[in-house]
């Protein structure tokens, strides 16, 4: 089901907006307060669930803050194995966000990201990979040893270098840094593993969450609760193998709260295009939710018949698989605004 009602997004920009309190800052985006949070390996989480908040933010706020790689940073040099891992995806958060509650739509605008290291990692290990055996994906052959690749990466040239553990291969690739890890807390009190995509986000492993897009969840539980973690600095379609470039993050996040408007799943937004997220095993029904959810937001925004917007997605989507090594694959569908009626007609 898409957001009911039309003008929502012109809410949160009036959000900016109000009061005298707000300033503009370099990159013109209008904020309220900076709240600044430094997450550590003591003080991350490993669920997304209703917790006590680290933080507190309004409308209109600037988060800036720091993730941990997936690791929690614990490795840094080879011989460094995988046993000194606390556990995987650590979050910083959860941040409440004043005026949130169920039934609104949280919109979170990414101002920012930049690699906090100067090297990355990836890694195979047992039960990861989408060419791994499982508990659940069962087979004879056992699963792959552990290996661990270092990524040195160039700030000035805005790459991370792949070397080959097995001859003298190696080529640069170039930096996308994105959040692995972002979500809300889920609705009914339950606690979601870090590694789980879902409706309230979590793993998604999207490449969209990026600088200059802007995700929307669902509100869930009083202030949202938002969590971030598991920073990538570059990653191939599926993340077949497991790992992105997997490396900590400087982050810059505004909030909004877009009042009395639900979404059912997370979405993403710029100025080229609408994406939506559906997660889900098997991966045929991951795309029928992003699909069903990309027709209703363009029928309720833009004033298509389902029908007809279904029509024109056959012919001008586009689908990214972000992930499908996870307990549930994501599939994000989009759409280029280009073709799209004016709103309300």
């Amino acid at each position: 089901m898409g957001i009911r009602g039309k003008g929502w997004r012109s809410r949160v920009l009036s959000c900016l907006f109000v009061g005298f309190v707000l300033a503009i800052n370099v990159d013109g985006v209008a904020q309220g307060n900076v709240v600044k949070y430094q997450g550590t390996i003591d003080n991350v989480k490993y669920l997304y669930a209703t917790a006590s908040p680290v933080a507190r933010l309004k409308a209109g706020d600037v988060l800036d803050t720091n993730t941990l790689d997936c690791y929690g940073d614990a490795i840094q040099k080879p011989g460094d194995t995988l046993s000194l891992v606390k556990g995987d995806n650590p979050l910083v958060g959860p941040f409440f966000v004043e005026g949130a509650e169920p039934g609104d739509t949280l919109a979170v605008k990414i101002l920012d990201l930049a690699v906090n290291s100067n090297q990355g990692l990836g890694s195979l290990e047992g039960g990861f990979g989408a060419l791994n055996p499982t508990n659940y994906t069962a087979m004879l052959n056992p699963p792959l040893p552990e290996k661990i690749w270092f990524y040195p990466i160039d700030h000035a040239s805005n790459t991370a270098t792949y070397k080959a553990l097995d001859s003298r291969f190696e080529v640069k690739i170039p930096l996308h840094p994105f959040l692995g890890c972002i979500g809300v807390a889920p609705a009914g009190g339950e606690a979601r593993s870090s590694i789980v995509p879902a409706e309230f986000g979590g793993n998604m492993d999207a490449p969209e969450a990026t600088v200059g897009n802007t995700v929307y969840f669902p509100v869930n539980v009083k202030g949202g609760l938002l969590y971030m973690g598991d920073g990538h600095a570059a990653m191939g379609d599926g993340e077949v193998a497991g790992a992105a470039i997997e490396v900590p993050l400087r982050v810059r996040v505004q909030v909004n709260v877009i009042k009395g408007h639900k979404i059912n799943w997370p979405r993403f937004e710029n100025d080229q295009a609408i994406m939506t997220v559906g997660a889900y095993r098997p991966l045929d029904d991951a795309l029928r939710i992003a699909f069903t959810e990309l027709v209703g937001w363009i029928h309720d925004e833009y004033g298509l018949s389902q029908l007809d917007a279904y029509e024109l997605l056959g012919k001008v989507a586009r689908i990214r698989l972000a992930e499908m090594v996870d307990p549930n694959y994501v599939v994000i569908a989009s759409i280029e605004k280009k073709y799209l009626p004016a709103k309300g007609r």
